[in-house]
């Protein structure tokens, strides 16, 4: 599937260097036009979230572009020296009309890339059959300075650079929760638009980690940047 997608974008790449196709091409289909954060997901929307990470000037746009257009809120505390060095971490508040249950630490992908999620978030919740709106996150953090899965031994887990943001639970404007440990495995409109939640985080992020992984995650969405589209 990676090659095909990466053979699509050398396709793409041809065509959009035409001065016609580039006045026309949609920018989710045109390598070569700046990622907005409300681009439909497809492979050359995954493409240019990748070249962010590597490219800080360029992500720092793209957020203070969606900081304009009041899809997030974010502030920009003085880098984090020691251990566990965060040269450019990003503090996010909240999503546009969602807020959360409490502001968190991002690297500046993984802040990207959660606003992606979460405006997408809203717009299955409105059209799913419970029809409203998204009205707030609750979550368990994102940066920690720790080896995965707390290990004394091993490799960084990608919450020492903040790449990974935990969720647990999703709340709507009715009045509705929807956690992850209670309603994974339930029968029910809430527990089938978790799983559509989940399944359009893989979009998003390097990997999206949920209860079917493994037991250290049956209360929680993983929503990590390292990887290409591991989705479990």
């Amino acid at each position: 599937m990676k090659t095909m997608a990466v053979a699509l974008m050398i396709i793409l790449a041809g065509l959009a260097s035409l001065p016609w196709l580039q006045r026309h091409l949609p920018s989710h289909w045109n390598p070569f036009t700046p990622l907005a954060v409300t681009d439909p997901p497809g492979p050359i929307t995954r493409y240019k979230l990748q070249r962010l990470r590597y490219d800080p000037a360029a992500c720092l746009a793209v957020l203070q572009q969606a900081r304009a257009a009041g899809l997030i809120s974010f502030t920009q505390p003085p880098a984090i020296s020691g251990s566990c060095p965060l040269a450019m971490p990003i503090r996010i508040q909240r999503f546009a009309r969602v807020t959360l249950s409490s502001s968190f630490l991002a690297s500046c992908p993984l802040a990207v890339s959660t606003t992606m999620f979460v405006i997408q978030a809203n717009k299955i919740a409105v059209i799913s059959p419970l029809k409203s709106p998204l009205e707030r996150i609750d979550h368990v953090g994102s940066y920690a300075c720790r080896n995965i899965y707390h290990r004394a031994q091993g490799r960084l887990s990608e919450h020492a650079t903040a790449d990974a943001w935990d969720v647990t639970a999703f709340r709507l404007e009715n009045g509705t929760r929807i956690g992850v440990g209670r309603d994974w495995r339930r029968s029910g409109e809430e527990s089938a638009l978790l799983h559509r939640w989940f399944n359009s985080s893989c979009d998003w992020f390097g990997n999206s980690l949920g209860p079917d992984y493994n037991a250290a995650h049956a209360s929680h969405f993983h929503l990590g940047m390292r990887g290409y589209a591991l989705c479990r």
